[in-house]
């Protein structure tokens, strides 16, 4: 065996640890990281629904790539590709708060059974539309809009659901750190396979095997026990509901600060992402190939950003890794703008990923975190709005704005968007963290 110690004087090592032990040092090493960083599936329920929703994102991945793709190629146009991404987004802004209001007085997971379903019967009519050569815009949009009214309904549902799966409340910010890991994994793998799938086969293959996917977490929230929550009965009106959550949200710095940060990163970020289709073929001269390699370079980047998060044990200092996630995601405008090379946009999507994901996820978890339980679903409608609902603006805009001015020009100016936002969020970053810290500690230990 070829020792992997230095070469001196056995008596003069520091922290000697003889050969036959570095497998088992490394293999209790990387069972304590495993066991710390993944601990929330020790939950049943929760990993019933990892497991599904995994499937199920792989395939919602694989439809956003073959949706783009195939709006560029019966259009070449990138302004019909920022309008299907804003008739995908904009009833998060409109239908949210409404979602909010339910999910704080019915059961989510009934919510979210009925979300999936709805979901599987989109994708399964484009993919029908396609197989018939009956196809056009009109329709591609028409369902979009009616897929960003599920979405809706179905991210604050989510989010708000994590607290039942799990059954010890500790786990609560490691079980939204792997959500997001199981998000951003499966835009690494989704990208890629229908990058494989439309190079192959074309796209409508991909809404087929998208419409399959549901299947999958249909039947995990089937087979989950949860356990018997209070019934939610003598609620006030509905709308004085609604001004209770708005009033609670945004009346508060922590709150309104980091759901403004998450609405700007979205409003850029979407904006940019939808305009891959234009990067990738117009400027890089590439093809679906090249396009699934640029998102799963983001999704890697955003996965490598999430298993940090999942690995982390302190809350509060998730407050600190928003400037510079933030400053990452700057950078990799900026680099997007200027380059022409693939593999430096490809590097540049990976740190920009990895930006997005430390941003929204550190704020996840923080606002989940401060939350009271019975304002839960209202606080994370508010999320939603902001991580949903103000990116079709950035999409239309940014599409209308590449169309005049080119897409360069475009990156350039989400930029300088970025840069206030980290400026102004700097400024208050102070006053934030103390109220913050104000927050946790008046919250239960293990909530």
């Amino acid at each position: 065996m070829i020792s992997l110690q230095p070469i001196m004087p056995r008596n003069k090592r520091i922290g000697f640890i003889p050969d036959q032990i570095y497998p088992v040092y490394i293999r209790k090493s990387f069972s304590a990281w495993f066991r710390q960083t993944f601990r929330a599936l020790r939950s049943r329920n929760y990993k019933l629904f990892f497991g599904g929703q995994s499937i199920s994102l792989i395939g919602t991945w694989m439809q956003q790539i073959a949706l783009s793709w195939l709006v560029y190629r019966l259009t070449d146009s990138v302004f019909l590709l920022g309008l299907v991404g804003f008739s995908t987004q904009i009833p998060a802004l409109l239908v949210t708060p409404v979602a909010g209001i339910l999910i704080d007085r019915y059961s989510s997971r009934n919510i979210l059974i009925i979300t999936q379903i709805l979901s599987m019967i989109q994708a399964l009519l484009l993919w029908l539309l396609i197989f018939t050569n009956q196809i056009d815009i009109w329709q591609i949009l028409v369902l979009s809009f009616f897929l960003g009214t599920v979405n809706a309904f179905d991210a604050p549902t989510r989010q708000s659901f994590v607290v039942e799966m799990i059954e010890k409340r500790e786990d609560l910010v490691n079980a939204i750190a792997l959500n997001s890991a199981m998000f951003n994994s499966a835009r690494l793998i989704g990208p890629a396979i229908g990058g494989v799938v439309i190079a192959l086969v074309g796209e409508g293959n991909c809404f087929l095997l998208n419409g399959i996917s549901y299947l999958a977490v249909i039947a995990a929230l089937v087979a989950m026990r949860l356990p018997e929550l209070p019934k939610k009965s003598g609620r006030p009106h509905p709308f004085a509901e609604l001004i209770e959550g708005f009033r609670y949200t945004f009346g508060q710095l922590p709150f309104r600060t980091i759901l403004l940060i998450i609405a700007l990163i979205n409003f850029v970020g979407v904006s940019y992402s939808v305009m891959l289709p234009a990067l990738a073929r117009d400027i890089l001269h590439g093809g679906a190939h090249t396009l699934g390699f640029l998102m799963g370079m983001t999704g890697a980047g955003a996965l490598t950003g999430a298993l940090f998060l999942a690995s982390r044990k302190n809350t509060l200092s998730l407050l600190k890794y928003m400037p510079v996630s933030m400053g990452l995601f700057l950078a990799n405008l900026v680099v997007l703008a200027l380059s022409r090379n693939l593999w430096l946009d490809a590097t540049a999507l990976f740190l920009g990923g990895m930006g997005m994901m430390l941003t929204m996820g550190s704020g996840n978890t923080l606002i989940q975190s401060m939350s009271d339980d019975r304002m839960r679903g209202r606080v994370m409608s508010f999320y939603a709005m902001s991580f949903l609902g103000i990116g079709p603006f950035g999409s239309l805009l940014a599409g209308t704005l590449s169309q005049k001015a080119g897409l360069p020009f475009t990156l350039l100016a989400g930029a300088g968007l970025t840069l206030a936002g980290l400026m102004l969020f700097l400024l208050y970053l102070p006053k934030i963290h103390f109220q913050v810290i104000r927050k946790l500690r008046k919250k239960p230990a293990n909530a």
